[in-house]
């Protein structure tokens, strides 16, 4: 069967899988949504006995219906190989009570890579199906982590560029060194003076820019983006949701068939929605667990039907998720609203207009599997402290809000349904809030004696990423305010 692809703006406009991962944003401002999601028509059984590599070609051969076989197992191929420091690629360890989804092995620590080593790949492959001739311009704001990640699947990819917007004080020090050292004659990182809704406001505002899309164009450049906007970025994190779940079934936690719940530490909605498109075709999942940090714009809205980013921007120990403007809740938006497009553009526009809306009783009504709660920032270190004095186990802050949240969901529920929590981060990344939550005396110490520190206290393997940034020379240092984001990557690209 062959699945199409519309605007959650435009439900007349459709296009092919390898068209929407071209454009990234459609013209109107929506973002792109499978018509209807293809059944995971493989038995459960029988996808337990697959690899990492082949659970995805299962998952992504349905929803990227227009790659053929050969096209798809190549980026596949290429993605899930020796970039990643384990060949299981998503390993699933069960520790104080729960089974952690490791998405931080591949090769910058987070759960970004899970997603943004293939993407470079389905790019270039939909580029040659649809005859591209203008170079590709990755344009992408981040709140951390994607930047990075980004960065290291496109540097040097032939046919495109990447340039990277971060909020200059919003990110923690290793996440900078990661994207500010990035090598790569195509690589352009841009701190700005904001915060990270107004990187992706601007990048947004950007796609969307008639006169900018038409000098570009002039020029042999067109934008697409790297971002969880991006269908070929979202695709690709359902298929570990599904190989999770196989893990289960395969090492006999769980029969093929049986629930499990799914714990997701989000900010901008991407990873939690990917889980629960893999429901949709068919994985059966009983509870999406929605764990925000204090900003939680997203616990407020499960609970209310109201989203409101008219609220006081938090820096917290955990800034991937330091977001305010969900953007992928706007594919959910548009599911629950079924699937009308101007009921769900009345509600981006109540959004841009005064920073709110507020959904009907009958949309609220089908949200009845999320349940979201958030953890403070006292919460988060003391699960961190908890989980490393009960079973060695160290985990990053982002983890530790999805863990204190799963615990809150168990107090309020008793449901002791199985449950993967998403480890989205290496705790190396986040070395001085996961070392100080541990013990307050490590807070004299530099970033780079805290990473010796954590190797000797986890007696877990200094990744690769960290060792090669101990050293090395800033090659970025370009900052700009968040209204010269335009100028700035006019200068880039010599417009």
């Amino acid at each position: 069967m062959s699945v199409m692809y519309k605007s959650t703006r435009n439900s007349s406009e459709k296009m092919t899988a390898s068209e929407a991962i071209l454009k990234g944003l459609s013209d109107d401002g929506g973002l792109y949504v499978p018509e209807s999601i293809p059944a995971l028509d493989v038995d459960l059984d029988k996808l337990a006995k697959m690899d990492y590599r082949q659970v995805a070609y299962e998952v992504m051969s349905r929803m990227l219906s227009d790659f053929t076989e050969e096209e798809l197992k190549h980026c596949i191929d290429s993605a899930y190989d020796d970039k990643f420091d384990t060949s299981v690629i998503a390993p699933l360890v069960n520790k104080a009570g729960a089974n952690y989804l490791e998405l931080f092995h591949g090769s910058t620590i987070a759960f970004k890579d899970m997603a943004l080593s293939i993407l470079p790949y389905l790019l270039v492959t939909s580029a040659k199906k649809n005859k591209v001739t203008n170079e590709i311009v990755i344009l992408t704001a981040t709140s951390g982590d994607t930047g990075k990640a980004a960065l290291a699947g496109f540097a040097d990819v032939p046919g495109t560029k990447i340039i990277v917007f971060y909020p200059k004080n919003g990110v923690s020090p290793i996440q900078e060194k990661q994207m500010v050292t990035q090598k790569g004659d195509n690589t352009y990182v841009v701190g700005i003076v904001g915060n990270f809704d107004d990187a992706q406001t601007g990048v947004k505002n950007m796609f969307n820019d008639k006169n900018l899309l038409k000098d570009m164009n002039d020029k042999g450049y067109q934008f697409s983006s790297a971002n969880s906007i991006n269908i070929g970025r979202l695709v690709p994190q359902m298929v570990y949701y599904v190989y999770a779940y196989t893990r289960l079934v395969a090492d006999g936690k769980i029969k093929a068939g049986d629930k499990i719940n799914v714990v997701v530490p989000t900010g901008n909605f991407g990873n939690i929605l990917a889980a629960y498109y893999a429901k949709e075709m068919g994985l059966p999942i009983a509870k999406f667990i929605c764990a925000s940090n204090e900003n939680k714009v997203l616990y407020d809205f499960f609970e209310t039907g109201i989203y409101d980013k008219n609220r006081e921007f938090i820096l917290t120990s955990s800034p991937s998720m330091d977001i305010l403007i969900s953007s992928n809740l706007e594919r959910l938006i548009y599911r629950i609203a079924d699937d009308d497009s101007e009921k769900n553009k009345e509600l981006m526009n109540a959004l841009s207009s005064s920073g709110k809306y507020e959904i009907s009783a009958d949309m609220k009504a089908k949200l009845s599997e999320f349940y979201g709660n958030y953890a403070t920032e006292e919460e988060t270190a003391e699960t961190i402290k908890r989980v490393y004095e009960s079973d060695g186990y160290i985990m990053d802050t982002h983890t530790a809000v999805a863990s204190t949240v799963y615990e809150k969901y168990k107090a309020d529920t008793n449901d002791e349904t199985p449950t993967v929590i998403a480890s989205t981060a290496s705790p190396y990344k986040f070395t001085r809030s996961v070392m100080e939550a541990i013990d307050k005396s490590y807070a004299s110490q530099s970033d780079f004696e805290l990473v010796d520190e954590l190797n000797k206290l986890s007696k877990v393997k200094i990744p690769q990423a960290i060792e090669d940034i101990r050293s090395a020379a800033v090659l970025h240092d370009t900052v700009c305010n968040k209204s010269e984001m335009e100028a700035t990557v006019r200068k880039i690209l010599g417009l």
